[in-house]
């Protein structure tokens, strides 16, 4: 049977669930932002930087933020949009058949009258996560629950704790398409991505990617997304960060499910986008 407790993550309120494996994973409500998911070994899978204000006070450096409307400045709107800095509902939890998982939920009845003001259209927004052994699945759904279309992007914007970035590399990024010499279309994988300076690069989605840690490989997996977003700031943007200390760039790398483009979504009709992370 899963546990779920209420409980504070340094001051923020926060849901956790412990699965009967072992594997657990934190979520505090600003955000609906998973600050903490640890394997049935015990060994935590996400970053989160010492620096970060944990008060509500600004968005969390660390962990899942949620982007939603907009990915950084694609829109008109609030840089990464408003999810991220919103508190959101836990709208259900249980586990049954080794699954358990937790739901939380957002619509415009919850926003800052600022946010509401900005964004001025009818939504639903649903994050389930939910843990089954080494398993890690995360499920978005954006209903416009209003009369009219909006635009909208999505991302998950997970920050990985790799422990040395000297020795992590990610395989499976996207495809080439090349012409051989007798004429005929193949493809071929770019070759595993190291990391040696500065990465913020967008990448057309494909099915899976392959995180290689010194000491953990991750398999993450997306369907409903348009793109990877991989992104490390270097040591030099790294001293700018004034919510991240200046060598912890060297133990983090961020791997995004995204819709980078703001798409019009319909009056009625829901958005879906399925992330799966599985340590090996």
């Amino acid at each position: 049977m899963a546990v779920v407790t209420t409980t504070e993550y340094a001051a923020l309120p926060a849901i956790q669930i412990t699965a009967a494996d072992g594997s657990q994973a934190t979520v505090s409500l600003f955000g609906a932002h998973l600050l903490s998911w640890k394997t049935g070994d015990g060994k935590e899978r996400l970053f989160v930087s010492a620096q970060t204000p944990l008060d509500g006070s600004k968005a969390i450096r660390g962990g899942v933020p949620v982007i939603f409307p907009q990915f950084n400045v694609r829109g008109p709107g609030l840089r990464h949009g408003f999810a991220r800095v919103s508190t959101w509902r836990l709208s259900a939890s249980g586990g049954d058949g080794g699954q358990s998982f937790l739901e939380f939920s957002l619509n415009q009845d919850d926003l800052a009258p600022d946010h509401a003001q900005a964004w001025p259209h009818a939504f639903e927004l649903t994050l389930r996560f939910t843990l089954h052994g080494d398993s890690l699945d995360a499920r978005f759904t954006v209903h416009n629950t209003g009369a009219q279309a909006f635009p909208f992007g999505v991302a998950l914007h997970t920050y990985y704790d790799v422990g040395h970035l000297a020795a992590t590399s990610i395989s499976g990024l996207q495809h080439v398409r090349y012409t051989d010499h007798h004429q005929n279309t193949r493809e071929q994988e770019h070759p595993a991505l190291h990391f040696t300076e500065k990465h913020d690069r967008m990448y057309q989605s494909t099915p899976a990617l392959t995180l290689n840690t010194a000491n953990a490989t991750l398999r993450l997996e997306q369907q409903g997304y348009d793109n990877w977003v991989v992104w490390n700031p270097g040591e030099d943007d790294a001293k700018a960060l004034v919510d991240l200390a200046d060598d912890e760039y060297l133990r983090f790398v961020c791997i995004e499910p995204a819709r980078i483009e703001q798409q019009q979504l319909d009056a009625g009709a829901t958005w879906t986008g399925s992330h799966r992370i599985t340590a090996d």
